[in-house]
């Protein structure tokens, strides 16, 4: 598929990209090969092709969702540098 260096100036406008003529004729090349990359796929019968998510039969995995004793709240915050009951006080961000 021919594409035309004021196609390509207008493509590299949207991108807000500044070409010179070299980089248009060189674009200009690479574009129409992508074009006629596609073109090509276009023509590949894909009526008994399965749609799939992925090629690969994944499946997540997880681990089980077990409850456990976590640690107490004098525990946590024995360390913490400030606090205000059972809770870390931190500075204010945000007036």
């Amino acid at each position: 598929m021919a594409i035309s260096r004021e196609e390509v100036r207008y493509i590299a406008n949207l991108a807000r990209i500044g070409l010179t003529e070299e980089e248009v004729a060189h674009f200009q090349g690479q574009l129409e090969g992508i074009l006629e990359y596609i073109d090509q796929l276009k023509k590949v019968d894909i009526s008994k092709t399965n749609a799939t998510a992925h090629v690969l039969d994944l499946k997540n995995v997880y681990r089980p969702d077990v409850v456990r004793p976590s640690l107490s709240s004098e525990k946590i915050l024995k360390g913490a540098p400030s606090r205000e009951g059972n809770f870390f006080k931190v500075p204010k961000v945000i007036e």
